[in-house]
C-alpha cells in the first residue's frame, strides 16, 4: 500500500509538472482565456459625443459632392431645395424608428440585432453579408476618396490630381483612421468631437456668407425657381438617392448602443437634436451656393464648395478645401468607428470569423473588426466612379432600412413583452416603409439597369454562404477558422467580450 500510494503521488507530481510546463510554454494563451469573460465595451459615449457622432458622420463629403447630382436630376433650384429638406425629414423619421428599436433592443450593430430578433438569422446574415463586404467599406472608401481629392487639389492648380496620388492618399487616410479606432474608443471619440467642431466652422462660414449675400439682395437665382424643372419618378428617386447619401449616418448611434451612457435618454436626444440641425445646415448651405452660382454654373463646377470660396472668401478661400478635408475625415472616422461594431456583432453571432467578435485586452476596442473593415475599404478605392457607387450603395441600403422599420411594426405584435422606453406613432414607420419601397422600385421600373440586378443577386448569394458555412457548419471551414482565430488571438492580444444586454 505504501509503495502504491508513493507511485500515485509521483504520478500526481508528474502531472502537475506537465501542467506547469504547458503554462510556461503558453502563458499568453492561458492568460487570455482566463480574462475572456472579464471584458466588455465601456460605456464611454455621452450625449455631446453622441450628437457629434451623428452630426460628424452625416456632414462629410456629401454636402460638397451631392448638390450637383441632386440639381442635375431635378433641373431647377426649387425642386432641389425641396429634395434636400424632404431627405432631412425622411432621415429624421427613420432615425426616430431606430430610436425605438435601439432602446428596445440595446445591442450594438445597427440593423443586425433588430433583424435577428424580428425575422431570425437569415435576414440578419444577408444584411451583415451585404454591409460588411459592400455597403459599409464602399462608403468608407468613397468618403476617403473625396478627402483625397480635396487634400491633393491645392498641389495641382489648374488640373486634376493624378489618380495614383488620390488613391494612395485615400489608402493612407484609411490606415490612419483604422489605427486610431483600433487603439482607443476614447481617442476615436475625441477625434470625432474635434473634427465635428472643425467642420461646423466651415458650415457656419458658408451659411453666414450666404445670409449676408441674401441680405444684400443677391436673390436673382431664386426667381422662377421651379422653371425648367425635370420631374419624373426616376429623376426624383435618383435625386433622393444622392441627397440621402449626404444624410447617410443618421442611424450611426444604433451601431454603438452598448457603448452609450444611459442609452434610453442619450440615443433619442442625440437624434432629435442632431438630425434636424444637419437638415437646417444642408438647406442653408444649398441656399448659399445658389446666391453666388446659377444652376448652370453649379453643374459646371468641379468642386461646389471651392467655387463658392473662390467667389466669396477670396483671398481667404484656402480655408474651404482645408476644412472640407477636416469634414471628410470626420465622416470617415465616424463610419469606421461604427462599422467596426457591426463586424464585431456579426462575429459574436457566428456569422463571421469568430475572432472578429474579440476585443483588445489592453485597448478595449474591437480591433480585429476595425482592421477587417479598413482592409476591405482599401480594396474599394482601386476602382471608382463615385456617383455610380452612390446610386447602387443607396439602392442596397434602403432595402434593409425598409426591412428594419418593418421589423419594428412586426414586433409591435409579435414581441409585446419587450420594454419600449420610446414608442413612435405607427404612422411614422408606415411612411418610412412606403418611401423605402418607392426608392427601391422606382429606378428599377422607370430606368432598369443590369447593375441593380447584380446588386440583388449579390445579396441573395449570401444564402449560399449561409447554408454552407453557418447552417450546416462543415468541419473543414471550422478547422481552418479555429487555426486562424488562435493565431490572430495571440498576435493581436484579443479575447471574447462579455455580452452586455442591459
Amino acid at each position: 500500500m505504501g509503495e502504491e500510494s508513493l507511485r500515485k503521488r509521483k504520478g500526481e507530481d508528474a502531472r502537475k509538472e506537465d501542467g506547469q510546463s504547458i503554462q510556461r510554454h503558453e502563458p499568453q494563451t492561458m492568460n487570455l482565456q482566463q480574462q475572456a469573460k472579464a471584458f466588455s465595451f465601456p460605456r464611454s459615449v455621452g450625449l455631446i459625443s453622441g450628437i457629434c457622432m451623428i452630426v460628424g458622420t452625416i456632414i462629410g463629403s456629401g454636402i460638397f459632392v451631392s448638390p450637383k447630382s441632386v440639381l442635375a436630376n431635378v433641373g431647377a433650384v426649387g425642386p432641389c431645395l425641396t429634395i434636400w429638406a424632404a431627405c432631412g425629414i425622411l432621415a429624421t423619421l427613420g432615425a426616430l424608428c431606430f430610436a425605438e428599436l435601439g432602446t428596445m433592443i440595446t445591442k450594438s450593430g445597427g440593423e443586425y440585432p433588430y433583424l435577428m430578433e424580428a425575422f431570425g438569422p437569415i435576414p440578419a446574415f444577408l444584411f451583415s453579408w451585404t454591409s460588411l463586404l459592400v455597403t459599409r467599406p464602399s462608403s468608407f472608401a468613397i468618403i476617403c476618396l473625396s478627402f483625397a481629392e480635396y487634400a491633393s487639389a491645392p498641389f495641382y492648380p489648374g488640373c486634376d490630381p493624378p489618380q495614383v496620388v488620390i488613391k494612395c492618399l485615400a489608402a493612407a487616410a484609411i490606415v490612419v483612421i483604422t489605427t486610431v479606432n483600433s487603439l482607443s474608443v476614447k481617442l476615436g471619440s475625441y477625434l470625432q468631437n474635434f473634427l465635428t467642431a472643425a467642420k461646423m466652422i466651415i458650415v457656419t462660414v458658408i451659411i453666414v456668407s450666404g445670409i449676408v449675400l441674401l441680405a444684400q439682395g443677391k436673390t436673382e437665382n431664386f426667381e422662377d425657381s421651379f422653371k425648367d424643372s425635370k420631374i419624373s419618378v426616376s429623376s426624383i428617386s435618383l435625386a433622393f438617392y444622392n441627397g440621402l447619401w449626404a444624410y447617410d449616418g443618421w442611424n450611426q448611434l444604433n451601431y454603438i448602443t452598448e457603448e452609450l451612457k444611459n442609452p434610453y435618454r442619450n440615443l433619442p436626444l442625440s437624434i432629435i437634436i442632431g438630425i434636424p440641425l444637419v437638415t437646417v445646415c444642408y438647406v442653408l448651405i444649398n441656399i448659399s451656393y445658389f446666391t453666388v452660382m446659377t444652376s448652370t454654373e453649379l453643374l459646371q463646377s468641379q468642386a461646389v464648395a471651392v467655387t463658392f470660396g473662390d467667389r466669396v472668401l477670396y483671398p481667404a478661400s484656402w480655408i474651404v478645401p482645408l476644412f472640407v478635408v477636416f469634414s471628410t475625415l470626420g465622416s470617415a472616422n465616424g463610419t469606421c468607428f461604427t462599422t467596426g461594431r457591426l463586424v464585431y456583432v456579426a462575429g459574436r453571432e457566428g456569422h463571421m470569423l469568430k475572432v472578429l467578435s474579440y476585443i483588445s485586452v489592453k485597448r478595449l476596442t474591437p480591433a480585429p473588426a476595425v482592421m477587417f473593415n479598413g482592409a476591405i475599404a482599401i480594396i474599394y478605392i482601386i476602382p471608382g466612379d463615385i456617383n455610380t457607387l452612390i446610386n447602387y450603395f443607396s439602392f442596397a441600403v434602403w432595402i434593409f432600412y425598409g426591412l428594419t422599420v418593418f421589423a419594428l411594426v412586426l414586433m409591435r405584435f409579435t414581441r409585446k413583452e419587450l420594454r419600449r422606453p420610446i414608442r413612435v406613432p405607427i404612422i411614422i414607420p408606415a411612411i418610412v416603409i412606403v418611401v423605402s419601397i418607392l426608392l427601391v422600385l422606382a429606378p428599377i421600373i422607370s430606368a432598369p439597369e443590369l447593375p441593380y440586378l447584380y446588386c440583388v443577386l449579390f445579396i441573395l448569394s449570401g444564402l449560399i454562404v449561409y447554408a454552407l458555412f453557418v447552417h450546416f457548419k462543415f468541419s473543414w471551414p471550422q478547422k481552418i477558422s479555429k487555426t486562424i482565430t488562435m493565431h490572430l488571438q495571440m498576435l493581436l492580444e484579443v479575447v471574447p467580450a462579455e455580452e452586455d444586454t442591459e
